[in-house]
């Protein structure tokens, strides 16, 4: 458990603060250079796999929550690498609502990283 609260108290904030970073300056992934997008996928692939080689534990609890934005981190980065001139996200529900759901998965697990300890 303490290497979930680890994890869980460095990955919420920043899901958070990119999920409301990302919804509040969409408009730079429609004008973005491939390298920039290439580059974006290799750091979001390398997180991805550091989170799945620490922790890789697949329970009905919070903890799952790490793992699978671990996984979710390697899919958007392999995605990315793959396909840097591929569409990138639109303004559009859909983005938003994804957006919303990465954001609230980061207040989880700052609330799960954070809170004191019993």
């Amino acid at each position: 458990m303490a290497t979930s609260r680890t994890i869980a108290a460095i990955l919420g904030p920043a899901l958070a603060a990119l999920a409301v970073s990302e919804g509040l300056n969409l408009g730079i992934w429609a004008q973005s250079e491939p390298q920039v997008v290439y580059l974006n996928g290799t750091l979001l692939l390398v997180a991805g796999l550091a989170i799945v080689r620490a922790h890789n534990v697949w329970t009905w609890r919070w903890p799952v929550l790490v793992t699978a934005a671990g996984w979710a981190a390697c899919a958007a980065g392999l995605y990315r690498m793959f396909a840097p001139s591929g569409p990138q996200a639109h303004e559009g529900a859909a983005t938003y609502g994804m957006l919303a759901l990465l954001a609230l998965v980061g207040v989880v697990l700052s609330y799960f990283g954070w809170r004191p300890s019993r």
